[in-house]
């Protein structure tokens, strides 16, 4: 398998325009495609050239209640915050002075060893993150376990472990079907 990144975070929202506002006109995210009907939309945003955020529209859904950003809950919890990548420190601050500006809560710059970051959520109190390298630490080239107690599978080190899933069988090529999906309207010329 070759990854090339996140395509898209799916995240729900009761206000689009709010959101847009925030993630494209605040932030800088062009917005790259749209899908709708009465009662639904769904939205991307491009973060990189291969990273996007979406949006659902769903006129019932609620604002999550505020969690601070890796503070431990109890009960259900699909995630804890998205942290998105920026290049440098320059950029942190530009996102800091942006939100404080516009009047969200925003952290200061956190230093966490191997990558800086600032924290703050959206309008529909989604936790987020802006995360720069520190120069010359890189963890995905040298993996480092700092857990001084480790499960017994996270000391079988950072390399994916053959034999652990059973081995697919691959679908033959005559038995590969696409089937269409939500979103081949956006390919489709404006005449038909």
């Amino acid at each position: 398998m070759h990854y090339t990144g996140i395509n898209h975070l799916a995240m729900a929202t009761r206000d689009m325009d709010t959101t847009i506002r925030f993630w494209r006109d605040l932030l800088g995210m062009r917005l790259v495609a749209g899908l709708g009907r009465p009662g639904y939309r769904h939205y991307f945003l491009e973060i990189t050239a291969t990273d996007m955020i979406a949006f659902f529209e769903w006129p019932d859904v609620e604002p999550i209640p505020p969690k601070d950003h890796g503070v431990p809950v109890k009960g259900p919890l699909a995630f804890d915050h998205v942290s998105i990548g920026v290049r440098d420190r320059n950029d942190l601050w530009a996102i800091r002075d942006s939100l404080e500006a516009a009047g969200f809560w925003v952290s200061e710059l956190i230093d966490h060893g191997f990558i800086l970051s600032v924290y703050s959520f959206d309008p529909n109190n989604i936790a987020i993150e802006f995360s720069c390298p520190v120069p010359g630490v890189d963890i995905r080239s040298h993996p480092v376990m700092a857990d001084k107690h480790p499960s017994a599978v996270a000391r079988e080190g950072a390399e994916p472990r053959p034999g652990i899933w059973p081995v697919p069988t691959p679908t033959p090529y005559a038995e590969r079907r696409v089937y269409p999906g939500e979103g081949r309207e956006l390919m489709l010329d404006g005449d038909e």
